[in-house]
């Protein structure tokens, strides 16, 4: 099994590695393919579109095939839509590409967490996520060096494919090691049928689940894409600065993942979801207090610091909540509503930010985090036969 989770490991940094890769190089990609600037926001959107909707099917595709095969044809589906990419000689090919990337990180995204909630720790959960961190990361890395040294966007696109496509080996060579650990609960083969996502959707409290998976979206993503422009606007900080501090935010939940991953030694799930939606609160509040913009900026880290823990938590206590036969599809409906979550969250935020202001912002994504809580610890307390933690005063 230490061989298996190895290949795991790096297929979560492979998962991450084409998430970023768009942002950092369309100011250069936008000017090769004479495409305006707002272009991008559509072809992440279509991207995001094949994620939800290749979420939704993971569970149908893992029964019948097994997460390695899911996960080996979802590999390579984002190694060729990456390539597809760095061929494109006109912008309306980056949405015919966009489409495999999406169904493919959809697909393995979901199909791995349900396998690593299902079969291992929650710290691995944790440290998993804090390697897609690392994938994140070095992606603009990546095309940034490419850039930098005259060799342009389509070699960076073309290697980061590349290691895709390295993947997709390791994954088939690696096979024969998924046995008896690969099949699915509730599958057709084990004998049972597989869930449909309208009964999943039936289970008892998963809306509760979806509402927190919604709103941990629209936290995570809308402090990301919208703190440069907060501190810059209402703040009046320099915007490289702004930058360093929206540096610092990713950096907070690359950090925050691998210290959740210790602390999940010692604590439950719910602890460190709790832990993190509180963290997230006192974040959202220091952004909000009239103070040196230096301490309000901190607010940002301890976002990020916060926002750590909740994801992967959530993810590895699904089985415990509603059950290993359901995971499977409770997962991909989990996995779609955050990605929708994310999606639709930040255009939300800037459509109210341009009838009000970006002063909305900390109290945007503190009613995000307040909802969130609330769900949870409705969950959790109805979960357990009592009333919510917070409502009774229990530990």
């Amino acid at each position: 099994m230490t061989a298996l989770l190895i290949i795991i490991y790096i297929a979560f940094i492979s998962l991450g590695l084409p998430d970023s890769v768009l942002g950092s190089a369309w100011p250069v990609i936008r000017l090769d393919l004479s495409a305006p600037v707002s272009l991008v926001g559509y072809v992440a959107m279509t991207i995001s579109a094949g994620t939800v909707v290749s979420s939704l099917l993971s569970n149908r595709m893992v029964a019948r095939f097994g997460t390695a095969k899911v996960t080996t044809v979802s590999v390579l589906m984002t190694a060729v839509g990456l390539v597809g990419y760095s061929l494109a000689g006109q912008a309306a090919w980056l949405f015919l590409w966009a489409i495999p990337l999406g169904l493919g990180a959809g697909s393995v995204d979901a199909a791995l967490n349900n396998f690593v909630a299902l079969h291992y720790k929650s710290m691995h959960m944790n440290w998993l996520h804090c390697f897609w961190g690392v994938g994140a990361t070095a992606g603009p890395i990546i095309m940034s060096f490419f850039l930098a040294n005259g060799r342009g966007w389509r070699t960076g696109y073309g290697v980061i494919a590349g290691l895709q496509f390295a993947l997709v080996l390791v994954l088939f060579a690696s096979l024969r090691l998924w046995q008896g650990r690969d099949q699915a609960a509730g599958s057709k083969d084990g004998g049972s049928p597989v869930v449909s996502n309208r009964e999943a959707l039936g289970v008892p409290l998963v809306k509760l689940a979806l509402v927190s998976f919604a709103c941990f979206s629209i936290t995570e993503a809308t402090t990301g894409l919208w703190s440069s422009s907060y501190l810059v606007g209402v703040h009046g900080m320099a915007p490289a600065a702004a930058a360093r501090w929206t540096a610092s935010f990713y950096g907070g939940i690359t950090v925050g993942r691998l210290l959740s991953g210790f602390l999940s030694m010692k604590l439950k799930n719910a602890a460190l979801i709790r832990g993190g939606q509180l963290v997230c609160v006192a974040g959202a509040v220091l952004l909000m207090l009239p103070v040196p913009v230096q301490l309000s900026a901190c607010g940002i880290v301890l976002i990020g610091l916060g926002t750590a823990p909740i994801f992967p938590a959530m993810l590895h206590e699904t089985p415990n909540r509603f059950g290993a036969a359901a995971s499977g599809a409770i997962m991909g409906l989990q996995m779609a509503v955050a990605y929708a979550g994310g999606t639709l969250g930040s255009p939300l935020f800037g459509f109210l930010a341009s009838v009000t202001s970006l002063n909305l912002l900390p109290y945007y994504v503190l009613a995000a985090v307040v909802t969130m809580l609330a769900a949870s610890e409705l969950l959790n307390g109805r979960l357990e036969g009592r009333r919510p933690v917070w409502m009774t005063g229990k530990n």
